[in-house]
C-alpha cells in the first residue's frame, strides 16, 4: 500500500527560509568589511583575513560543542528543545554579537570586532543545524531535498544583496569615491542588522511553527568526538605558537592543514580496524567528503575575502586601484554567481518536461544575472563593464549540460573549470581577469550537493551524523582565506590566486577519489542516475 504523500507546510517553510537569507547576507558582506577593517586598522593582508577565520571557525566550534554534549548527555540536544527553538536560541545569540560589534568598532579594537563576529556566527552555527532538517521535515521526506534547494537559492540572494546594502550604509551611494567610514556608520548598520535579527526571533516565537523533533536513536561515538577534539586542540595549539613566536604564518596554515587531514585519515584508518565507538568516521567516503567540503569552502570563500584587496591593487583593473565604495559590484557578482548556478540547478526541482528543462537551463541563468545587474544598478552602479561577463555565464551552462546532473561528472567538469579560471585570472590583468575570478562563483555553486552526496553516500543510519560532520568542515572557510593572505604579503595578492587554481585541481582528483571509493562498495551514484533518467 502506498503512503499517502505529506503536505508541505508552506506557511512554516516561507517562514524558515528568512534565516537562509541573513546566513548569506551577513557572510557576504565580510567581503565588503574586511578591506575596511585592513586600512582603518592598518593590518595586512594575513591578518585582515582573520575575520573569515573567526566567523567559520565558530560554525566549527559551535557544532563540535553542540555533537560533544549531546554525545556525553546520550541524547541529541536539539533533538530533545526542537529544531524551532534552536534556530530562536540561535538568532539570540547572533544578535548579542552583532550589538557587540558597536562598543568593539567604538573601542577602535579589531580583537574585540574579531570576537564579536564569533559570536555571530555561533548563533549562525546553531541556526544552521537546527535549519538544515527542519526544511525536510516541513513536507513529504521524498521532496525535502527541494526544500533544501529553496533555502539554498534565498541563501543566494542573501550574499548578492548583502554586499551591496552594507557598501550603502557604509560608504553611502557606490560612486561616492574614497568617502570616510565612520563609527557612526559602523553603529548604524549593525543596529539594523540586531535589530532585524531579533525581529525575526520574536516572529518565530510567535508563529504557529512545529517544534520541529524526529525519533531518530541517538548514537554515540566516542572515539570520534575524542578525534575531533584532538583536531581542535592542534588548531589551538599552532594559534598559541603563532601569538607567542615569530615562525611565518604559512608555515603554521600548512601545519594546521596537514593536521585536520591527518587526524580524519587517521581516525578512518583506526576505525578500518575495528569500527566501534567512531561511528560514520569508519567510511572512507565520509572522510574524502569531510576533506572536499573543507577545501570546497575554504576556496569559494577565499576567492572573494580576497578579492577586494586584489580590486584595490594599483595596475591591476585601474591604474590606482579602486576604491573601498568602488568594490561592491564586483563583490555582490561574484556571489551572484552563486545564486545564478543555484536558481539553475533548482529546476530539477519542478515537474518539468526534458525539452522545457533544457529551455530554461538556458534562459534561468541570464534571468538571475540581470536580476543581480538590476540590484547593483538600483545602488548607483555603473554595470556596463560587466556585460561581456555573459560569455562566462554561457560556459557554465554548458558545463550543467555536460554534467548532467551526476554528481560525480558535474563536480569533474566545475573543478577543472574554476580551475582554468583561476589560471586565467593570475595571468591576465583587467576586466578579463576579473571575470575570471568571479567565474569561480559560478562553478563553486553546484559544489558542494555532488560533495555533500557522495560523502553521505552509503552510510545508511549514520546519514545524519555524518551529514553533521561535513557541517563541521566549513572549518575550511576559517584556514583557507588567511593562508592565501599570507600568500599575497609574501608575493602579490594577484598571484596568491594560484592557491585558488590548485584547491579546484584538488577537487577533480577527490571527486575521481570518492567515485572508485564508492564503487569498491558496489555504488555508482552516476551510473544510478543515468539509469533513472
Amino acid at each position: 500500500m502506498t503512503q499517502p504523500k505529506q503536505p508541505t507546510n508552506t506557511g512554516a517553510l516561507a517562514t524558515l527560509v528568512i534565516v537562509f537569507f541573513f546566513w548569506g547576507f551577513i557572510a557576504a558582506s565580510n567581503s565588503i568589511f574586511i578591506p575596511f577593517c585592513k586600512t582603518h586598522f592598518n593590518l595586512n593582508q594575513f591578518e585582515s583575513q582573520l575575520i573569515g577565520s573567526a566567523f567559520y571557525g565558530a560554525y566549527f566550534i559551535g557544532s563540535l560543542i553542540l555533537f560533544i554534549c549531546s554525545n556525553v548527555l546520550g541524547y541529541d540536544i536539539l533533538n530533545k528543545i526542537g529544531y524551532k527553538r534552536g534556530i530562536i536560541y540561535g538568532l539570540l545569540i547572533s544578535v548579542v554579537g552583532a550589538l557587540l560589534i558597536i562598543p568593539s568598532a567604538n573601542a577602535n579594537s579589531f580583537p574585540a570586532i574579531l570576537a564579536s563576529f564569533f559570536v555571530v556566527a555561533l548563533g549562525f552555527s546553531l541556526q544552521q543545524t537546527a535549519a538544515q532538517p527542519f526544511a525536510i521535515i516541513l513536507g513529504d521526506p521524498s521532496t525535502g531535498s527541494h526544500r533544501l534547494n529553496l533555502g539554498g537559492s534565498v541563501n543566494s540572494l542573501g550574499t548578492t544583496l548583502g554586499p551591496l546594502i552594507v557598501s550603502f550604509f557604509l560608504f553611502g551611494t557606490a560612486d561616492s569615491k574614497n568617502a570616510v567610514v565612520t563609527v557612526t556608520n559602523i553603529n548604524v548598520l549593525y543596529m539594523i542588522v540586531a535589530a532585524v535579527f531579533a525581529a525575526v526571533a520574536i516572529f518565530f516565537s510567535l508563529s504557529k511553527l512545529p517544534d520541529g523533533k524526529n525519533d531518530e536513536k541517538f548514537e554515540k561515538a566516542n572515539k570520534a568526538s575524542g578525534s575531533l577534539l584532538v583536531m581542535t586542540l592542534l588548531i589551538g595549539a599552532v594559534i598559541v605558537v603563532g601569538q607567542l613566536t615569530e615562525v611565518p604564518k604559512i608555515t603554521l596554515l600548512i601545519i594546521t592543514l596537514v593536521s585536520v587531514v591527518g587526524v580524519l585519515f587517521y581516525s578512518n584508518s583506526q576505525a578500518t580496524k575495528s569500527s566501534e565507538g567512531w561511528g560514520a568516521m569508519k567510511y572512507q567516503q565520509l572522510i574524502y567528503g569531510m576533506i572536499g567540503i573543507f577545501v570546497y569552502v575554504g576556496v569559494e570563500v577565499t576567492i572573494d575575502n580576497n578579492f577586494g584587496a586584489l580590486l584595490k591593487t594599483p595596475g591591476y583593473l585601474s591604474d590606482l586601484g579602486l576604491d573601498e565604495s568602488q568594490i561592491s559590484k564586483y563583490v555582490s557578482l561574484y556571489w551572484g554567481s552563486l545564486m545564478i548556478g543555484r536558481w539553475t540547478g533548482a529546476i530539477s526541482v519542478f515537474n518539468l518536461s526534458a525539452a522545457m528543462r533544457k529551455v530554461m537551463t538556458i534562459i534561468v541563468p541570464f534571468i538571475a544575472f540581470g536580476i543581480v545587474l538590476g540590484v547593483s544598478k538600483i545602488y548607483g552602479n555603473d554595470i556596463s563593464d560587466l556585460f561581456g561577463y555573459a560569455v562566462f555565464i554561457a560556459i557554465a551552462i554548458a558545463a550543467f549540460f555536460y554534467g548532467q546532473e551526476k554528481p560525480v561528472k558535474t563536480l569533474v567538469t566545475v573543478a577543472s573549470l574554476a580551475c582554468i579560471a583561476m589560471l586565467v585570472g593570475v595571468f591576465t590583468t583587467g576586466i578579463i581577469s576579473v571575470y575570471a575570478f568571479m567565474a569561480g562563483g559560478l562553478f563553486c555553486s553546484v559544489m558542494w550537493p555532488c560533495i555533500f552526496a557522495l560523502g553521505v553516500g552509503g552510510l545508511g543510519k549514520y546519514t545524519s551524523q555524518g551529514s553533521a560532520f561535513l557541517i563541521m568542515m566549513i572549518l575550511g572557510g576559517a584556514i583557507i582565506p588567511p593562508m592565501q593572505g599570507a600568500l599575497g604579503d609574501i608575493t602579490t595578492m594577484h598571484n596568491s590566486y594560484l592557491l585558488a587554481a590548485g584547491c579546484f585541481a584538488f577537487l577533480v582528483f577527490l571527486a575521481l577519489k570518492l567515485k572508485r571509493v564508492l564503487h569498491a562498495q558496489g555504488l555508482d551514484f552516476d551510473e544510478q542516475i543515468s539509469g533513472g533518467h
